[in-house]
């Protein structure tokens, strides 16, 4: 997929105070989601970057960035 995440969510999320287990506490995202983060699958739901946006105090460009693929 041409589109990566620039940062490390979960270490972001860490960073700001969110653990796995809080997150899914207060059901800011699913488990689903949760599994994405880890494996680098990116979410590109609006609610899920708005609310990652919220949390890290940043843009969605600070999140993900489109990397062209090579043509052939």
């Amino acid at each position: 997929m041409p589109i990566k995440y620039r940062i490390d969510i979960l270490n972001a999320l860490k960073e700001k105070g969110f653990t796995s287990y809080r997150i899914r506490k207060e059901k800011l995202f699913g488990q689903k989601t949760l599994q994405d983060f880890r494996n680098g699958n990116v979410v590109l739901s609006t609610e899920c970057l708005e609310k990652l946006c919220n949390i890290l105090d940043c843009q969605i460009g600070d999140l993900i960035e489109y990397i062209p693929e090579d043509k052939k």
